[in-house]
């Protein structure tokens, strides 16, 4: 079995969201009009990948908005738990808590994964160029972790 996939693809329309980050301030598709948005969805704060995934984000962070990029990750963690990742690592950028899932449902990320063979309901670690218009630019589907800036550039 495979992990799910997303069934949004390049060209479509990037499904509107709005959510709460960290701070409790409200964070919406349209705030990004005009901008390139890197929405990257992750299973969990504070997990090896998750960090390492956030940590490569930050590390390329000025490299990300030279070239027009914002940044938005999303997990089902609540705004608490996102203000101590955020603190702990630094990070520059906004992270969205879903906790009743809308906008992981709308992307199309939750779904049957499989891990040390066992098979759950989870975030598919997924990520979502939004070009300026508001369409998808790139979907990517196998996340480097460790790399993960260097996929969103060479599109």
């Amino acid at each position: 079995m495979a992990n799910h996939c997303t069934s949004i693809k390049v060209g479509d329309k990037a499904p509107d969201f709005n959510g709460k980050d960290q701070d409790g301030k409200l964070v919406s598709l349209n705030d990004f009009k005009g901008k390139k948005l890197v929405l990257y969805f992750y299973p969990k704060d504070n997990t090896p990948g998750c960090t390492m995934q956030a940590c490569n984000l930050r590390d390329n962070y000025s490299e990300l908005l030279k070239k027009g990029y914002a940044i938005v990750g999303v997990s089902a963690d609540d705004e608490t738990k996102h203000k101590k990742f955020i603190d702990k690592y630094r990070l520059p950028f906004p992270l969205l808590a879903d906790v009743d899932k809308t906008i992981l449902k709308a992307y199309d990320v939750w779904g049957k994964k499989k891990f040390l063979g066992k098979v759950y309901d989870g975030i598919v670690r997924t990520t979502f160029v939004i070009d300026e218009k508001g369409k998808i630019e790139n979907v990517i589907i196998d996340v480097k972790t460790k790399n993960h800036t260097s996929q969103i550039l060479e599109n």
